[in-house]
């Protein structure tokens, strides 16, 4: 079983003051054998000089992303600030560490050795991987995805991809003392873990925008029906004069379905983010399969406020009863979501603020993406997601 505990300080200025409130807060939590820490922090943290602070007294692994906003359990909403989640177990094993000079040209060799190098410490199959990650020029998150999936693990992958203040310039990942703007962390989970993934997605309606994909690669579209997608897009009155879109269209997520192995059909939603207007394709966050529709979504502040109370009602039934081992909650909530709510992450937190169980503690961030499995009754499949609030209990 994992235990676990949040720590957060609003001082991001004086980080020699931050990392003792901070490792003062875990004053008293006892660590088992094996134990790691995930820190989400404001855009304008200097971190190496924070973790020279914290190496003094914490020697366990720390994994760090950016983020435009941060959930912090019962304290709710973060604006900004840094917050820690330590996660401790005697019977499951964690295997930390993160890719070096991953570029879309090299993903899967890089990926692929960072899973071995740290499967082979685990010295078992992981059961769980953690990954938080800033996202790599032109690599799309499910990129990530499907070079795990690759390696034939099976594998469940959840996690997210930092965010900043909507400039796509400022997002960073780090491992231990090693800050990067294009790098993949992972966090490999072994031992007695059940982990249990919720989704949750928000589309209040679609726009008058339906094609199918008729020439697509990865994460490019370059022809819907019997244009161009730009074309398509000025059909519709959707076009920009700018080339890096990823704030115009954020609320309006493209809606797809993913045809996923053994037969699971997902709708997956999918951030435009990039238009060529000379050759007139897109590039989006995710992937979309050539064949498939492609639908305009609509994000609504309402229907984001019910789903992820109504996700949390559920979930907190299942907490007080067959799920009472569950001690730790991780979320991640999309930055689309974020600015539907009016740049207000209250309206998301307050579905669990005050609710939780007596012992379980909540850490998330808002992202640029989602890593998240899907279930359907007895199979299951990995996912990246846009748009989408996901919630990890373990």
């Amino acid at each position: 079983m994992i235990s676990s505990k949040v720590l957060y300080t609003e001082e991001i200025d004086d980080l020699e003051a931050a990392a003792e409130e901070l490792t003062g807060q875990a004053s008293g939590f006892e660590l088992g054998g094996s134990t790691v820490g995930i820190m989400f922090m404001d855009v304008d943290t200097e971190y190496e000089e924070l973790y020279d602070n914290l190496k003094e007294k914490w020697t366990f692994p720390l994994v760090a992303a950016t983020a435009i906003g941060m959930l912090t359990g019962q304290g709710g909403y973060a604006k900004g600030g840094i917050s820690v989640m330590l996660l401790t177990s005697s019977d499951c094993k964690f295997a930390v560490g993160m890719t070096e000079g991953l570029t879309v040209a090299n993903h899967v060799e890089v990926i692929t050795k960072t899973y071995n190098e740290l499967e082979k410490e685990l010295g078992e199959e992981a059961k769980l991987v953690l990954t938080y990650g800033a996202k790599a020029a032109e690599l799309a998150g499910d990129d990530i995805i499907d070079t795990i999936d690759g390696l034939g693990k099976g594998v469940k992958i959840y996690g997210a991809f930092a965010s900043d203040l909507f400039n796509f310039k400022q997002y960073r990942v780090a491992f231990n003392d090693r800050l990067a703007s294009s790098e993949q962390a992972f966090i490999l989970i072994s031992g007695n873990i059940e982990p249990k993934m919720i989704s949750v997605q928000s589309i209040s309606g679609k726009a008058n925008f339906s094609y199918e994909v008729t020439q697509a690669k990865g994460h490019y579209i370059f022809r819907l029906g019997n244009g161009t997608f730009l074309e398509a897009l000025e059909k519709s009155g959707l076009s920009s004069d700018k080339e890096i879109v990823a704030g115009e269209f954020i609320t309006t997520p493209f809606v797809t379905v993913l045809e996923k192995p053994g037969g699971i059909h997902v709708e997956a939603m999918r951030n435009l983010t990039y238009l060529n207007h000379e050759k007139g394709f897109g590039m989006f966050l995710g992937g979309v399969a050539e064949g498939s529709s492609l639908e305009l979504g609509l994000l609504n502040a309402d229907d984001c406020k019910t789903s992820v109370a109504k996700a949390f009602d559920e979930l907190l039934d299942w907490l007080a009863n067959e799920g009472s081992n569950c001690k730790t909650l991780i979320c991640n909530s999309c930055t689309a979501r974020y600015l539907a709510l009016g740049n207000n992450g209250l309206v998301e937190a307050d579905a669990f603020k005050d609710r939780l169980p007596e012992g379980v503690s909540l850490m998330g961030l808002y992202s640029y993406g989602e890593f998240c499995p899907i279930e359907d009754h007895d199979k299951w499949c990995n996912v990246f997601h846009n748009s989408t609030f996901t919630i990890l209990c373990i």
